[in-house]
């Protein structure tokens, strides 16, 4: 029967030779692409130049670096930006170094003789968690971009709009007057455009409404009345709205430096 072949590669660690051959050669014959190694030193050189490695399959008893600080080792290499998935193998089950092992971070331990099929299941279960911790990891680096992103953007608008503007006057500068009203000094560190949403939200009006009256997405109404709420240290459009009322903003005046 074919076996379709994963993408992720399996790190198979342990001092004796013949161990390593053995299980190495069932993984790969049941879809596993396997980096054999015979100390921590080699498993952790091979982890460094191989970031396909996601499985790491180690003996415990090792004579230069146990399979807990190998972990550990390989944990500290992976930061926050890779993810992979440990499997100890032991000879002895001593309770102590279970729990150790599974304080560090090894999400299961198999004792030899081990049951191949039986580590096969556990292999595939681990496989499909680390999948799960990938997606997590690409979603955070997205978030990241989208910040970075957004905040690009907010940088443009606010070169778009002085120029649209022109030089603003000395009188509206110092009083902080948009449309007749006198913003919060904590509102002074927005960007033209993040001080249209806030002044729409104050005014009740929705994130479709907004969208509309600004020629942009809900979504992005949405990013920009978070960074409004955020750099404000507000907790709602409530407060905000508040805020930016007639009658907060006549007692709350702007001073010019």
């Amino acid at each position: 029967m074919n076996k379709l072949t994963s993408a992720i590669k399996v790190l198979v660690v342990d001092d004796q030779p013949l161990v390593v051959e053995e299980l190495c050669e069932f993984l790969e014959s049941s879809g596993y692409r396997c980096v054999p190694c015979e100390s921590s030193k080699q498993a952790i050189e091979q982890f460094i130049e191989d970031p396909a490695i996601g499985l790491v399959l180690c003996d415990l008893h090792m004579p230069d670096m146990d399979g807990i600080e190998l972990v550990q080792e390989l944990q500290r290499l992976s930061g926050k930006h890779r993810a992979f998935e440990a499997i100890m193998l032991t000879g002895r089950a001593d309770k102590q170094d279970v729990i150790k092992a599974l304080r560090a971070g090894i999400a299961d331990y198999y004792q030899k003789p081990i049951d191949l099929d039986e580590l096969l299941e556990g292999l595939q279960r681990q496989e499909v968690a680390l999948q799960e911790r990938q997606k997590t990891l690409q979603l955070g680096h997205l978030n990241q971009k989208l910040q970075y992103l957004s905040e690009s953007i907010d940088d443009l608008y606010q070169d778009l709009d002085k120029v649209r503007r022109g030089p603003a006057t000395v009188s509206d500068e110092a009083s902080g007057n948009v449309e007749g009203l006198e913003i919060p000094a904590i509102f002074n560190q927005l960007s033209p455009r993040q001080l249209d949403v806030a002044r729409l939200v104050g005014k009740g009006q929705t994130n479709y409404q907004i969208a509309c009256e600004l020629g942009i997405t809900e979504n992005t109404v949405k990013l920009y009345v978070s960074q409004v709420l955020r750099l404000t240290h507000m907790h709602n459009r409530t407060q905000l709205a508040l805020a930016l009322s007639p009658s907060n903003s006549g007692r709350q005046r702007v001073t010019a430096h």
